[in-house]
């Protein structure tokens, strides 16, 4: 063999030595072991998400409006012959046809009893198909009991009467229709609603007025009842004046407009005791109220007032009303413990100058408030409170404290903004085209039925809100799939779940201070975990992204390891179809 052919035969075999091909595809699969730890280092945390749950949820309060139980019980005293199945049948259809058969959030889900009582105590009733009804003890109403002046006396007596009704299934609300002759012997018909879940209508001759007691009666049970005695169907929740944490804080302050007049200030302790905390107690399940009070100085308004000389007295008029409240001059948001999703109500006592007093708050059909004060949807209320001495030198001044009478008035006052607040009347009458319903007032602001109003107006929204957030926050984090989700948002989306089905089951058992609490929880803990700190994280950037901020970084080198690789392989295979030509050769020689 010659040389040439020896030459070839190195060639040829250099094709099968494994070192070249061996180092270059080490260094490609160093690289690509990399690629998880890379990945690895870069991968975002997400605590799994109950989403069904969610959607669930979210069909749920959309297709089937939670309606709350209640049962009406109808008692008729001092009727003769008046069949009580077809009283029902009347009642039931007022009932309908004043709610229109409404099935919306919080319209109540109601079973009708009817009773009457005659002249000698003998009833005849007709009972829901209920076994939780509560069954009305015969002859225990009496006709004398309902006498002229003493509206608390019968309130009391019916509360004892109808007492543990209500804790079964859903509440009971009664009203009691007396057919008797008044003292004064005049045919007139008294409406009461008592501060329980009862009223009462009183009259000479209401059997002949058959009718008319019975529109009055579904009137009671649909308009008072189950609507608050407002005139739309609900109150709209996003108005209430609660936070979105359930909480509210209601700020008192006392402002002196001109100090160098005179100084006031109040004891303002006393009257929390006193007035404000049975308030704050009995909207409990519906918001965690906290109340505090300051006192300012040199706080002017910001509107004019006009010397009025029939009336002897400065006028400010309610066109000037939105001017009134100086923002620059009143620096009220001094509360440090409210969040920023909590709400702050401010109850404002303004004390005028010496050079603006007596100033009183003139009405548009020209009558003075009888409160002098007003109010401003969602911020609170302002009462202008007049000194006894604006006869006073202006350039003296003097510390004088607001007696407890004109506090506890000034306090009443603002119970009933807080009432309008809420969407009640701050008059006790509710007045309709079948005539005018006395409401007896609460010492806790709020009667039960009111409260309950409120519980389930409350809940709806809140159930409404709950569902709303969670369903944003679950789009939210499907749409970013690199969104860091930690354990905690996790828990609290299911604690948010967990509480928002406790609130549907207390209510279809008509627990509706527990529902309210609930649902209250539910909103809360969605609206945490919808604003957690760590959701507004920069590490949102997408897979494209992260290619354009890693790939400058490891495509260079990475192209020419594949490179070299290939340019290998392809080395690889000449040298082998050499090799393989060789062999040819040698056996065909």
């Amino acid at each position: 063999m010659d040389n040439t052919d020896g030459r070839n035969l190195r060639s040829s075999e250099s094709w099968n030595h494994a070192g070249r091909p061996f180092i270059t595809t080490s260094v490609l699969f160093s690289f690509l072991l990399g690629v998880p730890f890379l990945w690895k280092s870069v991968e975002i945390y997400r605590s799994p998400l109950p989403f069904h749950d969610i959607d669930s949820l979210s069909d749920q309060i959309e297709s089937t409006p939670l309606r709350f139980p209640c049962n009406f019980h109808a008692v008729f005293v001092g009727f003769r012959s008046t069949d009580p199945d077809n009283l029902r049948s009347q009642i039931q259809d007022g009932i309908n046809q004043l709610t229109h058969q409404n099935s919306q959030c919080g319209s109540c889900n109601f079973s009708l009893s009817v009773t009457v009582q005659n002249r000698d105590d003998q009833c005849s009733e007709t009972l829901a198909h209920s076994s939780t009804t509560c069954s009305y003890r015969c002859g225990v109403i009496k006709r004398n009991v309902f006498g002229v002046g003493v509206d608390d006396t019968v309130d009391e007596s019916l509360n004892d009467v109808f007492s543990g009704c209500s804790e079964e299934s859903g509440k009971m609300y009664s009203v009691v229709v007396v057919n008797k002759e008044n003292a004064n012997g005049e045919d007139e018909v008294k409406a009461v609603v008592g501060k329980g879940r009862h009223a009462w209508i009183v009259g000479n001759g209401l059997e002949e007025r058959y009718g008319d007691m019975v529109a009055r009666v579904s009137e009671i049970f649909v308009k008072v009842f189950m609507n608050g005695g407002r005139e739309e169907d609900s109150i709209q929740g996003e108005f209430m004046p609660v936070g979105s944490d359930g909480r509210i804080v209601l700020s008192f302050s006392l402002l002196n407009s001109n100090p160098r007049d005179w100084v006031y200030d109040w004891d303002f302790q006393r009257i929390d005791e006193a007035l404000l905390a049975p308030v704050t107690k009995a909207l409990a399940p519906i918001a965690n109220i906290s109340v505090e009070s300051q006192v300012l100085y040199h706080t002017p308004k910001s509107s004019f007032s006009s010397w009025d000389k029939k009336l002897q007295s400065y006028i400010f008029r309610t066109s000037a009303l939105p001017f009134f409240v100086n923002s620059n001059e009143w620096h009220l948001d001094t509360s440090a413990g409210a969040s920023g999703r909590s709400k702050i109500l401010q109850f404002v006592v303004y004390i005028p100058s010496g050079k603006e007093c007596p100033l009183l708050l003139q009405l548009p059909n020209g009558e003075i408030s009888k409160t002098n004060g007003f109010i401003s949807p969602i911020w609170g209320g302002v009462i202008v409170w007049n000194p006894g001495n604006c006869d006073k030198d202006s350039e003296s001044s003097s510390r004088n404290t607001i007696s407890p009478q004109d506090l506890e008035q000034i306090v009443e006052i603002f119970l009933g903004q807080f009432r309008q607040l809420f969407g009640f009347k701050s008059e006790a009458f509710y007045t309709s085209g079948l005539g005018t319903y006395k409401i007896l007032p609460s010492d806790r602001g709020f009667t039960e039925w009111e409260l309950d109003v409120l519980s389930t107006k409350h809940t709806c929204f809140n159930l409404h809100s709950c569902s709303t957030t969670l369903g944003s926050l679950s789009r939210l984090v499907r749409s970013l799939p690199r969104m860091i989700i930690k354990d905690e948002i996790g828990e609290q989306v299911k604690y948010s779940l967990k509480a928002a089905k406790l609130a549907q089951s207390n209510a279809s058992l008509g627990e509706y201070s527990s529902s309210a609490s609930s649902s209250r929880e539910a909103r809360s803990l969605a609206e945490n975990a919808f604003f957690h700190p760590s959701i507004m994280s920069v590490s949102y950037f997408s897979y494209e992204h992260c290619f354009a901020v890693y790939s400058p970084f490891f495509l260079p080198v990475a192209g020419h390891v594949v490179l070299a690789a290939l340019r290998e392989w392809k080395r690889y295979k000449q040298e082998k179809a050499k090799y393989l030509t060789w062999l040819t050769r040698k056996k065909t020689a």
